[in-house]
């Protein structure tokens, strides 16, 4: 499929973070948030779990972070090149530790406040919309080191202030908000997700639930606060989405998979339902987990619910009750999956499947009868620089094109999306593996995973390709 049919007004961008693009990390007087204490290398994963060793910096360690693509000096030019592309949003975040450096200052930080003035300003002069995410992957590690973050119900009221501070400030120049960036990754890399550091002896469990029942409780709160400070604003969740495939159709395969769907759906479930589902309340029960929550807790969930589910689709996933089976475990996917022998993998061992994002798109818009918006979909890949400065990736394009087409199904099918920004639209620091090397961009950046580099950009291939998508508004996919 090439060719492909999308809504007259339909969203086109790309996807970036603050912590894996912006850089100056201490510049403006921003304080340290968590992904500041991620390295590179063999550690990073572990202290993405919760061993974090120490909530300062490390001698000896390198924080890609800290510089990332100096997006924070580069705006002006990176915009400019998003527009040339026929831009019609970017999804951005911003940093809590910019606005309020300590998590709990009296007031905001008035540097980090101007700077996303600024940014905003820079994209609505090309009529490029901003889609801001409140929080993702980022907790000022001041709030880590005073109440262990998500831990503590303080940081309900904390991010409650600076959901406000912000959405106030920005509530002329941002239409299209998001809470939390994939939730559900709370579950999977607890310090990543919410800040969470374990000592030996943790109930692990106990206080990942009840850190995510503090951020559903903010979630809903900086949902009202959307509402009632912008009421043409739309607001939104995140969920780090793939559908967890049976590796057969024995029932018990079939009923884990369900299973690890419903892991992820819970937050969703909360978020767009308003209240707690069966499947998790017999979960906690079966767990021993008691979970904390304040008398107006559910009627809090219960009238704020989002607008539109935002997600992010890489790939599929597949699981089995076979021991046997289960040792074929595909390297790299953060959830962990049984390598599918229909499907491809790419260089860092995640699964190719577009036909799963219209599957995906399909079991949510089902699930929930919500708008849907696909924030970050894209391929992570080694690039080359030919001699005559040339970056050839018709491996991004073919991956690129077969989705956007298998999410024109969907829509199709009847699903209502709202865009697509793509992941990154510019080659950025690597969530997981703190890489430059793993690039997704249409936009190469002259950084290597060390750190050095003329930080010069250079358009791909793709970036081509990705512009004649726009233009076209999804209906000529060619190279």
């Amino acid at each position: 499929m090439t060719s492909s049919k999308f809504p007259e007004n339909f969203l086109w961008g790309g996807a970036i973070a603050a912590n894996q693009a912006e850089g100056a990390y201490l510049a403006g007087n921003k304080g340290l948030t968590l992904v500041d204490l991620l390295p590179t290398g063999e550690k990073r994963r572990s202290i993405m779990k919760g061993n974090v060793p120490a909530l300062t910096p490390l001698e000896g360690e390198f924080y890609p972070s800290h510089e990332a693509i100096d997006f924070y000096h580069h705006y002006k030019e990176d915009i400019a090149l998003f527009a040339e592309m026929g831009f019609k949003v970017l999804r951005v975040s911003i940093s809590w530790a910019r606005i309020y450096p300590t998590g709990e200052d009296a007031v905001p930080n008035v540097a980090g406040l101007k700077f996303y003035d600024d940014l905003f300003d820079e994209l609505l002069k090309y009529n490029i919309q901003p889609v801001v995410t409140l929080a993702h992957f980022d907790v000022p590690v001041a709030l880590i080191q005073k109440y262990g973050s998500w831990r503590s119900r303080k940081m309900v009221e904390l991010f409650e202030i600076y959901s406000k501070t912000v959405l106030e400030r920005y509530k002329d120049k941002v239409k299209y908000w998001m809470t939390f960036n994939e939730i559900n990754m709370l579950l999977h890399l607890p310090f990543l997700g919410a800040g969470l550091v374990f000592q030996e002896g943790d109930n692990v469990k106990q206080i990942q639930y009840q850190a995510a029942h503090h951020q559903l409780v903010a979630s809903a709160l900086a949902v009202k606060a959307c509402h009632e400070l912008i009421p043409d604003a739309q607001i939104g969740c995140m969920l780090a989405a793939g559908s967890f495939y049976p590796y057969t159709c024995n029932p018990e395969d079939v009923f884990q998979g369900m299973e690890k769907d419903r892991e992820s759906y819970f937050f969703i479930d909360v978020q767009s339902r308003g209240e707690y589902p069966g499947y998790a309340k017999r979960f906690f029960r079966d767990q021993g987990l008691s979970i904390e929550m304040e008398p107006d807790d559910a009627g809090i969930l219960k009238s704020h619910t989002v607008d539109y589910i935002g997600f992010s689709y890489y790939s599929s996933r597949t699981t089995s009750t076979d021991p046997e089976v289960q040792k074929n475990m595909t390297s790299g996917n953060v959830f962990g999956s049984i390598a599918n022998p229909y499907l491809a993998k790419s260089e860092w061992g995640w699964t190719i499947d577009p036909k799963g994002m219209r599957i995906t798109a399909n079991q949510l818009h089902d699930r929930y009868q919500k708008p849907l918006f696909v924030v970050e979909n894209g391929f992570g890949a080694h690039d080359e620089v030919t001699p005559e400065g040339e970056i050839n990736d018709d491996y991004r394009i073919n991956y690129l094109k077969r989705h956007i087409a298998e999410m024109s199904e969907a829509i199709q099918d009847g699903v209502e999306i709202l865009g697509y920004t793509s992941w990154g639209p510019i080659d950025i620091v690597s969530a997981s593996s703190g890489e430059m090397r793993k690039r997704y961009g249409y936009i190469y950046v002259d950084r290597d995973n060390e750190g050095q580099g003329t930080m010069k950009r250079i358009p791909k291939k793709s970036f081509g390709w990705y512009k004649k998508a726009i233009q076209s508004n999804g209906s000529d996919l060619e190279e």
